[in-house]
């Protein structure tokens, strides 16, 4: 055993942010993805009325909290149900765009790893309208679900008869649950305050949104999360440095020595 001193590898302060444009343009592609790839599932709507009943009874036989409680609460008042249809169709794209400029601009080896789960997962969900498609519970009979955007306001849909900029019978997974829970887990990652896990929030409550306007089962959200919990065990995180870390990490001393070989 010859165990030696060396000076440990100095950490780099910033880690080298990727071209601006070449992000701008994979960001918006998929997006983009995100809405042509849900619009050319289109179809299939017998299908689609069909899973949404299997869906509904898996549900109930599995003891799952019925959707119909949460948009009771919602309907107690004009005003919360307004802001819970807002919220569904104005906070979805604005607030995961935010988050991913942030972290290119303030952390951007977490910007990398949040960009390559986020495309994993949009591209896994995109498959599931053309072998599953599913009706969302706001058009399904025979459950007491209303559609809350089409008699409160404000609605993000046509008749899906006319619809031709999304797919309404697209509901699983729900990426509007799996993109805010990436969010909020890149935000707590990303950050060192002791309020950070105060992001958590942010999924909480688009869930209770997509449950309580009737545009996602239970299972949309529970689905998603699947999907984000693979993507997140293939996609490695970054590496913890004094540059990835956040506010709180401690920089490394250049002075610091380590053992090196001690133990061969």
């Amino acid at each position: 055993m010859n165990a030696r001193t060396e000076p440990a590898e100095a950490e780099p302060d910033a880690i080298t942010r990727p071209p601006l444009l070449r992000e701008f343009l994979l960001v918006a592609g998929l997006f983009l993805v995100y809405k042509l790839g849900r619009q050319l599932a289109t179809g299939h709507t017998a299908d689609a009325f069909g899973n949404a009943r299997r869906v509904w009874n898996f549900e109930r036989a599995v003891h799952l909290p019925d959707e119909t409680a949460v948009q009771s609460a919602l309907l107690h008042g004009d005003t919360l149900v307004h802001l819970a249809n807002t919220y569904y169709a104005t906070v979805h794209f604005p607030a995961t765009l935010a988050f991913l400029v942030w972290l290119y601009v303030r952390r951007p080896a977490h910007y990398v790893w949040a960009r390559r789960v986020l495309a994993a997962v949009t591209t896994a969900a995109l498959v599931l309208p053309f072998t599953f498609p599913l009706a969302p519970p706001r058009m399904l009979t025979g459950t007491g679900l209303v559609d809350t955007a089409r008699i409160y306001g404000p609605s993000v849909y046509g008749p899906p008869s006319s619809d031709h900029l999304s797919n309404q019978f697209a509901a699983m997974p729900s990426l509007h649950f799996g993109w805010a829970l990436m969010v909020a887990i890149g935000l707590i990652a990303a950050t060192r305050s002791r309020w950070r896990r105060l992001w958590l929030l942010h999924p909480l409550i688009t869930l209770l949104v997509i449950v309580g306007t009737a545009n996602h089962y239970w299972l949309d959200a529970i689905v998603a999360t699947a999907m984000l919990a693979i993507a997140l065990a293939v996609v490695p995180p970054p590496r913890r440095t004094s540059s990835t870390a956040g506010r709180g990490a401690r920089r490394l001393d250049p002075k610091e020595s380590v053992l090196v070989g001690a133990g061969r």
